[in-house]
């Protein structure tokens, strides 16, 4: 993280005072939580959200979206689900919603996989537990990583009820097919997840899995009643995962 002198000894003389760390570290992170891109060209929200329509069923083996993101990320492949790391991929019906018992949703969705990735949940347990404040949410909900402030403790990892997050046990990046050079490659025991395209957002994109699946997927600001996902969430039913946990996901499924 950047920082200029004089904050960084101000922040360190408030360290030798005796002051403690966490305020410490809670400085830093303040700093890195308000440096949102603000270009002109950027795409900007109060409140980031995905609705993914589960009503439309992908092409047999399509894998479109998960190549999307993972190519341009330098997300690595081990070969095995040992090591694999994963932004978005694919699960059953029922492992992703373990709690919805309604045996009658239509259309055979419950049959189908459904495409999951980081929740970017307005309450984060993995924000909670991160003792380095590796993991931190920007103000707009974007729920981020710093790997160079990562430790590898994987207490992220623990906390998150989604299985959102991978760990690098192995150095990942003689496993990228291709590097993307405009993407930051990660190390050997750092921890990693979707990130919801930040940096294509600070360029006027949208994120990578959407535009690879305009038609199952959508993306935008859910405190703006004119937005794609505020009209598909006022216009059909959606379920979000795993509710009574209390984190609040901001990825909705329509059922």
């Amino acid at each position: 993280m950047k920082s200029t002198r004089r904050t960084f000894l101000k922040i360190a003389g408030l360290s030798l005072l005796g002051i403690g760390t966490k305020p410490v570290l809670d400085a830093f992170a303040a700093g890195e939580e308000a440096k949102i891109i603000k270009a002109p060209e950027a795409l900007k929200a109060k409140r980031w959200a995905m609705v993914i329509n589960l009503k439309k069923k992908c092409p047999e083996e399509c894998r479109d979206c998960v190549e999307a993101c993972h190519t341009i990320h330098n997300v690595p492949e081990f070969g095995n689900s040992k090591d694999e790391i994963k932004w978005i991929w694919n699960e059953p019906y029922g492992d992703v919603f373990p709690d919805q018992e309604n045996k009658y949703i239509g259309g055979g969705i419950q049959e189908r996989p459904v495409i999951v990735l980081c929740n970017h949940c307005d309450n984060p347990p993995c924000v909670r537990v991160c003792p380095t404040k590796a993991t931190f949410k920007r103000a707009d909900g974007i729920v981020m990583m710093d790997y160079h402030r990562c430790i590898g403790c994987r207490f992220c990892v623990a906390g998150c009820p989604f299985g959102a997050r991978s760990m690098n046990f192995r150095d990942p990046r003689t496993f990228i097919r291709k590097i993307t050079p405009n993407f930051s490659t990660r190390t050997k025991g750092v921890v990693e997840k979707c990130n919801f395209c930040e940096e294509r957002l600070a360029v006027g994109l949208l994120p990578a899995c959407v535009e690879a699946c305009r038609e199952r997927m959508a993306f935008g600001d859910l405190t703006d009643p004119g937005s794609e996902v505020r009209k598909l969430l006022e216009a059909n039913f959606t379920i979000r995962r795993k509710p009574h946990l209390g984190t609040q996901p901001q990825v909705y499924y329509i059922v």
